[in-house]
């Protein structure tokens, strides 16, 4: 963070004495507090930062931004009606020091692979920010917007949420020149009830846009096509399915390790390129990245050959070599529309053995939970996969479905460990695994257990 003056962070926010104070950070965590810190005590699901503010005295920090006056508390505090609110607004008052290009994602599905594409292609422009996956909500965003400093040029930001709202908070703090929306499933369906109010939250990033800005949209997803029209910024759309987008795929090729296919490019013309990642569900998030660095100035060759440069992180679509089996982590979450893109993913890739997919439950679908584990399955018999191994309560409607749809081999497991005995029984050099679930599956185990094995 660049040194800046309490009463430029605190702007519209809260009014404070004349005392000159500069901060050179700000912090949620006390623990993380320093001389010339602004901790602001936020009030979460298990911890109020309001208790530590002592702590964050101690410390070295300023001031402390709250929304109660702590009394056993010995430093200067600045009274709020809410801190996460007020976290945010520092956070604008913050990035508007700086003329950057700040680029904003959200979605259904595939929001962190396509800010990592988006990023991974500006950076070949200059120097770029990103959020980490798990910082894309009111608590984490400002965290990223504070590492801005006056090397970076381009900042892309991943924008999650849960209900309506959350987005116009991020929007406002971050003031995007361009937006990408992944397309609208279902995986917040369980708060927002249907997809037309999942499409209203994801469009709550054009609030923050001005009018000139970009709006980059799948063009495969029936609800943004819809509502194109009635979108006051302009808009560009990428797609595999339909060719009418602005930019399309073809001549796409599967891989075990990697992607290969051709960008079609209504405006600039044909570029190979290639990801190492695999699926359709990939080449559409690369499609989004290459459309907006385009569509906002860079070239679209430069573009189009950055994209190999992309890697996976963390358990998100990981791919493992292990004894000539080629697994596919993907570990950190999971929905309907996700595990479709698994599904097809695994069915496209060539491979010289057979294809056996993983699956555990899909949580936080609500009254939608059986339907969608069973449809699930129907879905798997239908794709080209071996072998289906199902793990969790909700994965019983899966297999039940699948086994009902003829598929050649499905089990189901009550244990990780049963589960890894009988993969490292099947699972022989040559074959393909896919392994995907909830995070609160914890479906990395069931792979510490096999590699040890």
């Amino acid at each position: 963070m660049e040194p800046t003056e309490l009463k430029t962070l605190l702007e519209g926010i809260a009014v404070i004495d004349s005392r000159d104070e500069t901060i050179t950070e700000v912090v949620t965590d006390s623990r993380l507090a320093s001389h010339g810190s602004l901790f602001v005590a936020i009030e979460g699901d298990r911890l109020d930062g309001h208790d530590f503010i002592k702590d964050a005295f101690c410390n070295g920090a300023a001031a402390a931004v709250v929304s109660r006056r702590m009394e056993a508390a010995d430093g200067w505090q600045i009274v709020v009606p809410d801190t996460k609110d007020a976290h945010i607004g520092i956070a604008k008052n913050y990035k508007r020091q700086f003329d950057i290009l700040s680029v904003a994602i959200t979605g259904s599905v595939g929001k962190t692979t396509t800010k990592e594409m988006t990023a991974v292609i500006l950076e070949q422009f200059g120097r770029t920010l990103k959020n980490d996956g798990n910082l894309n909500n009111e608590v984490g965003l400002p965290k990223t917007v504070f590492e801005i400093n006056r090397d970076v040029k381009y900042a892309v930001f991943e924008m999650g949420m849960n209900q309506l709202g959350d987005i116009s908070k991020l929007t406002e703090a971050v003031k995007p020149d361009a937006a990408i929306i992944t397309g609208i499933g279902v995986s917040h369906i369980e708060y927002l009830k249907t997809r037309e109010n999942i499409l209203k939250a994801k469009l709550e990033v054009t609030e923050g846009m001005s009018g000139d800005g970009l709006l980059v949209l799948n063009g495969d997803d029936e609800l943004l096509m819809k509502a194109r029209g009635g979108i006051q910024q302009t808009t560009a759309t990428f797609a595999v399915n339909n060719k009418d987008a602005d930019v399309t795929a073809a001549d796409i090729m599967i891989r075990p390790k990697q992607s290969e296919f051709t960008i079609m490019d209504k405006k600039y013309g044909n570029f190979s390129a290639s990801i190492p990642a695999v699926g359709n569900h990939n080449i559409m998030d690369a499609l989004s990245a290459y459309t907006l660095t385009t569509r906002m100035g860079f070239d679209p060759e430069r573009s189009a050959d950055a994209l190999e440069k992309f890697r996976t992180i963390g358990m998100r679509q990981h791919i493992v070599e292990f004894r000539g089996i080629t697994v596919i982590e993907d570990c950190y979450n999971a929905n309907p529309d996700s595990m479709y893109a698994a599904l097809a993913a695994l069915s496209a890739m060539q491979v010289d053995g057979i294809r056996i997919a993983i699956l555990g439950d899909m949580l936080e679908l609500g009254s939608l939970s059986e339907r969608e584990h069973y449809r699930l399955g129907m879905l798997a018999a239908k794709s080209s996969i071996d072998v289906l191994l199902c793990i969790g309560e909700n994965m019983k409607y899966t297999a039940e479905a699948a086994r009902a749809a003829k598929i050649t081999s499905v089990e189901w497991f009550g244990d990780k460990r049963s589960l890894a005995d009988y993969l490292s029984r099947t699972a022989h050099a040559g074959d393909a695994v896919f392994i995907k679930g909830s995070r609160g599956m914890r479906l990395e185990d069931i792979l510490d257990m096999f590699y040890r094995r």
